[in-house]
């Protein structure tokens, strides 16, 4: 699939602070891919026919300021409260009230924050490399508010840079293993001239200068089951500083785990076949329980 016909392929819906467009594909019960930054629901092309296959609806939206959805000036639009607030919105418009949840990097925070708000509706939760505590989180760029940040985000819309910046982002987030078609990497730079920048300005400048403490009180305090599937090789979200921390407040054994040796951070693109069914199966199982 190129990007063309990912396009032809959302729908939209208006949310506060402006139009989201999403995936929805299949019939059954839901599941909703969260994507992270500066990726949208393009980064899940590969693994939503497979769940769709197995028998269930996927939703995969493009969050305010990503891949189709609008991208408002300023930068407290895309605050991780706003943007978890509006991942429920979709599901309210959508009629939908149950929902197994995955997120990736950034979903996480969003999903956190959502979480916060209420967790009516989840019924489980997978988590792909995901932005959870500190002692993970190693961005590659910690910026202070100012011209700096926001000429070095201004690049990722260029129209002369933007695909170096993209094409850099990938290539840090892949194994050395993984080679990804022009055609694929266009589905990640084609959005970034119509404003991506500005929610990535948010992300460098105030995300990544700390992550709040109450998530470590949140986590304990989920009432679904979860699961965690996690590439080693990631250099921006470690595995290891957190895992005793992530398996025990979400109560999870060995087995609830999977751990991709040769895989980094953009999982979806390495491993998809294997994260598909591996979230297939934990949706049976919390579906039919």
């Amino acid at each position: 699939m190129d990007y063309q016909a990912h396009q032809q392929r959302l729908q939209s819906k208006e949310v506060e602070g402006g139009r989201i467009t999403y995936v929805d594909e299949g019939i059954g019960p839901v599941i909703l891919l969260i994507h992270g930054i500066p990726t949208s629901s393009w980064l899940y092309r590969h693994i939503i026919p497979l769940l769709a296959d197995q028998g269930y609806r996927v939703i995969a939206p493009d969050l305010l300021g990503f891949g189709g959805s609008d991208k408002p000036k300023g930068y407290e639009v895309y605050s991780e409260g706003r943007q978890g607030a509006r991942i429920r919105q979709l599901m309210e418009h959508l009629g939908i009230d149950q929902w197994l949840q995955v997120c990736h990097d950034g979903g996480g925070l969003w999903t956190w924050e959502m979480l916060k708000q209420g967790s009516s509706g989840v019924v489980g939760l997978v988590i792909l490399n995901t932005i959870i505590y500190e002692a993970g989180f190693q961005p590659p760029l910690r910026f202070e508010q100012g011209m700096w940040a926001k000429f070095y985000t201004w690049l990722y819309r260029a129209r002369l840079t933007c695909g170096l910046m993209i094409s850099a982002t990938l290539k840090n987030g892949l194994s050395r293993a993984t080679r990804l078609r022009e055609q694929d990497k266009e589905g990640y730079w084609r959005p970034m001239p119509s404003g991506v920048n500005r929610a990535l300005y948010y992300f460098f400048t105030q995300t990544c200068q700390a992550l709040p403490d109450d998530y470590k009180t949140l986590l304990p305090s989920l009432p679904f089951p979860s699961r965690v599937i996690w590439g080693l090789q990631d250099p921006m979200l470690k595995w290891t500083p957190q895992s005793e921390q992530i398996s025990r407040d979400l109560k999870l054994r060995a087995d609830d785990i999977l751990l991709l040796e040769n895989a980094a951070h953009f999982i979806q693109e390495e491993n998809p076949a294997e994260i598909g069914a591996f979230i297939a199966a934990f949706a049976q199982e919390v579906y039919n329980n």
